[in-house]
């Protein structure tokens, strides 16, 4: 779906996402219940109700890290040895300075310049993880709903094989464009279209945007399995996966434990995900695209990204955040997918 292009291309991935700061949380299942939190879900909220939740969080040891999305994809694509650009608003505050300095760190090119802070302070995402694992988000969007078309680096994407862009950029007119904006300059440079659903509501509010971008742009799609039964319509996991064959050349459907469905030109393979014990699922999905990007734009086979995939989100959900423990988990790919 990409139109052919023979620039060399520099780096891996250019990614788009809300830039969000996640400030991350373990609490018993009643801390949910008693604030009245739907158990597994994204909620939106303002300045005042995320603040009262931070106030009933003041005698719990909170950490923060750089977030979003998007973001925690290029990070586990870095720490697998890859490279790239992220796009996010962030405000000129401190913890916009912590989110540039966060993501360089980590060794992702953040260029975008920051906002002032009279238009908003930069978004945050309170995670709530409870015992068995499941994450509860608390998302104040803040500036990254200002992220606009003419954020979009042109110069930098055309450099890059993938663009990456997250679902949650549809909760925003102007982010939304700016995702179309770099999904029309990919096509006009060369770059193939990566897209994630993100979440399950997204699938339920943009249902028609979602089944338009998917044909018209995507040549890989990343979603779970309770995200392509809704866009699907369909309860058969099965079913789900050929009927996305129909629609885009390459699809990956993670279902947790089980590993992954892998779409390829209307084949359908399944690829065993890792055991081990889950004590926070936050960033999994996104621990696995930066894994399977790293591969595509590796030389991997789409078995193989896939493999490397579940292995990042298998060590992820070993750890409190959505982050990798280890800055680089490169010396292990081998291992994992085979020479």
């Amino acid at each position: 779906m990409t139109e052919n292009n023979k620039q060399p291309k520099s780096a891996d991935v250019f990614g788009v996402g809300n830039a969000m700061v996640d400030i991350l949380a373990l609490v018993e299942d009643d801390f949910v219940r008693e604030h009245h939190l739907t158990p597994g879900s994204m909620t939106l909220m303002d300045t005042e109700k995320q603040g009262k939740l931070l106030h009933d969080l003041e005698h719990h040891s909170l950490e923060l890290s750089s977030g979003g999305c998007a973001a925690n994809t290029m990070i586990a694509l870095a720490q697998s040895g890859g490279s790239g650009f992220y796009s996010g608003k962030v405000s000129k505050d401190t913890n916009g300075e912590f989110y540039r300095q966060d993501l360089i760190e980590a060794g992702i090119q953040f260029d975008v310049h920051p906002t002032l802070t009279s238009s908003g302070p930069t978004g945050t995402c309170l995670v709530l993880t409870t015992p068995d694992a499941e994450r509860t988000m608390c998302t104040h969007l803040g500036v990254s709903t200002t992220l606009a078309s003419t954020d979009i680096d042109v110069d930098q994407l055309s450099r890059c094989q993938y663009s990456y862009i997250e679902g949650y950029l549809w909760d925003a007119p102007h982010p939304q464009k700016a995702s179309l904006e770099t999904m029309e300059q990919s096509k006009r440079h060369g770059v193939k279209v990566a897209f994630t659903f993100s979440d399950s509501f997204l699938v339920d509010r943009f249902s028609a945007d979602f089944h338009k971008l998917v044909s018209d742009y995507c040549d890989v799609l990343f979603c779970n399995a309770d995200e392509v039964r809704r866009f699907c319509e369909l309860e058969s996991l099965t079913e789900c996966a050929s009927k996305m064959g129909e629609l885009v050349d390459t699809a990956f459907i993670t279902d947790g434990a089980n590993g992954c469905l892998v779409v390829e030109k209307q084949q359908v393979s399944k690829v065993s995900g890792f055991p081990v014990k889950a004590i926070d699922t936050v960033g999994a999905g996104d621990a696995f695209a930066g894994g399977v990007l790293f591969g595509l734009t590796n030389g991997f086979s789409t078995l193989q990204a896939a493999r490397w995939g579940n292995y990042l989100a298998s060590c992820v959900v070993q750890v409190h955040g959505a982050r990798l423990a280890k800055k680089s988990v490169a010396d292990q790919v081998q291992a994992i997918i085979g020479s």
